[in-house]
């Protein structure tokens, strides 16, 4: 009896691949959708390029960026940048701060240094940004020194947890999704209120949750698991509140996610033509794989967003210039 030979499996374009994940199907959905169409066998991904978990931080590997994700973060996000925000928004989100040339601001969770490189440029701001990735920090001086603005951008590596606090004053504070995995925001909300001058602003742009019913849910622990760092968000109203403790005025408080999800999904649109360009390059399966990984990251984080178990919160507040308040005053 002639054996009867096994159709071959079709490949899975990697385009279409993103373009799953994007639209919230899993990779068995796919196959099953796709061999249902085509007649086919359902599909064998295993010799696609696969995105990899990254490894566990222990002692020895403290930091979860390395090379091929900074990499990977510019081509999708822009040169300086490794995350949602590019020149344009940076310029926009940091209007009410009212910059000048005369002013020196600290920054929180500073990454690669795009946004502040891009406010000097803009309204020759004194920066100082802290970023806790070492990696971050020398990629971004580097480009800081590209730029010839290593004076006015300056780049610190730092470590929240036990933070003995900043060593000068600011006129200006920023911290763009910088809080959310930090555990003791209250003793960084007091470092930065200890360092801001009296009349100063302070602009945060951060992640919270929409209800305590989120912690429970299997979407949220599957986000926890898959971040760089442990997430610790709370409340949009509580972290009001933390600011309140610490003497300073919100003036401003308000929910960004959705132009926040907009802005996701248009860097991720060109997803594909990135893959194309890294094919080229000799080490093209590896970039590759960093690039499904980072899609499988940005992923989960945009889902919740949309569903509003997430969210992305605008706070301005500013110091009083008479000092620490009395509680009638709020």
């Amino acid at each position: 009896m002639a054996t009867k030979q096994k159709k071959p499996d079709a490949k899975v374009p990697l385009k279409l691949r993103l373009k799953a994940w994007w639209e919230g199907y899993d990779t068995d959905d796919i196959k099953k959708r796709l061999s249902e169409r085509t007649g086919k066998p359902e599909m064998d991904f295993s010799d696609e390029p696969k995105a990899e978990r990254p490894k566990e931080l222990s002692a020895e590997n403290l930091d979860p960026w390395d090379a091929a994700t900074v990499d990977i973060a510019q081509y999708i996000w822009g040169k300086g940048f490794c995350g949602p925000g590019g020149p344009d928004y940076i310029v926009s989100l940091s209007k009410l701060l009212a910059l000048s040339p005369e002013m020196s601001m600290l920054q929180i969770g500073a990454g690669l240094g795009g946004p502040s490189r891009v406010l000097v440029d803009r309204f020759g701001v004194w920066i100082t940004g802290f970023e806790e990735s070492e990696m971050l920090v020398d990629k971004g001086r580097k480009l800081a020194k590209m730029a010839g603005l290593e004076k006015k951008a300056q780049l610190e590596q730092y470590v929240p947890e036990g933070f003995e606090g900043f060593d000068r004053k600011y006129d200006r504070a920023l911290a763009k999704e910088a809080l959310f995995t930090i555990e003791d925001k209250s003793n960084m909300i007091a470092k930065i209120e200890e360092k801001l001058k009296p009349g100063g602003l302070f602009l945060m742009t951060e992640y919270v949750i929409g209800s305590d019913a989120v912690l429970g849910k299997d979407k949220y622990k599957e986000w926890v698991v898959g971040e760089r760092r442990h997430p610790y968000p709370v409340l949009a109203d509580e972290l009001v509140d933390l600011l309140k403790k610490h003497h300073l005025q919100v003036r401003v408080s308000e929910d960004i996610s959705m132009q926040y999800v907009d802005m996701i999904n248009q860097a991720w649109a060109g997803a594909d033509e990135v893959a194309a360009k890294l094919a080229k390059r000799e080490d093209g399966t590896m970039m590759i794989q960093t690039l499904m990984r980072e899609a499988e990251f940005w992923t989960r984080r945009k889902k919740l967003l949309e569903t509003g178990d997430l969210k992305l919160w605008r706070i301005v507040a500013n110091k009083k210039s008479g000092g620490p308040s009395m509680m009638s005053d709020w």
